[in-house]
């Protein structure tokens, strides 16, 4: 049994959408399907006050210069006074410390700024800043 054979040499010019309707489908069926789980919304209730705006305090400047002394906010301080300094910014408000802001000299020497910062540490301060000028 013989079979026709025609040969053709047209080019066909139609494009197979078949495949494309198909994806555009899949794609449909997952947008409806995730549209609704991604609108759903959560009602969080808040503390009372949690949205008023709390406004930092200014940091406190502690410089450490070549002569080993300490200046907080500019005044000459001892630095075993420090430590209770520091306490007293705490027992402000320990929710909303100041931060503060250590500017060490070059020359200074590393026991004087170990001494701050195991004074912030034993007083508390949770916000410690490293300066350079």
């Amino acid at each position: 049994m013989a079979f026709a054979q025609t040969h053709s040499r047209a080019v066909m010019a139609d494009i197979n959408i078949t495949p494309l309707v198909d994806v555009m489908l899949v794609l449909l069926v997952i947008f409806m399907i995730a549209t609704p789980i991604l609108s759903h919304s959560i009602n969080i209730p808040l503390a009372p006050g949690a949205d008023k705006a709390v406004i930092p305090p200014d940091p406190i400047r502690l410089r450490v210069d070549g002569a080993n002394q300490v200046f907080w906010n500019d005044t000459l301080t001892p630095v075993m006074a420090l430590q209770n300094m520091m306490a007293a910014e705490v027992q402000r408000d320990p929710a909303n410390q100041p931060r503060l802001e250590v500017d060490s000299s070059e020359d200074a020497e590393y026991q004087v700024l170990a001494k701050v910062l195991a004074a912030a540490k034993n007083a508390e301060m949770d916000r410690i800043a490293f300066v350079q000028k």
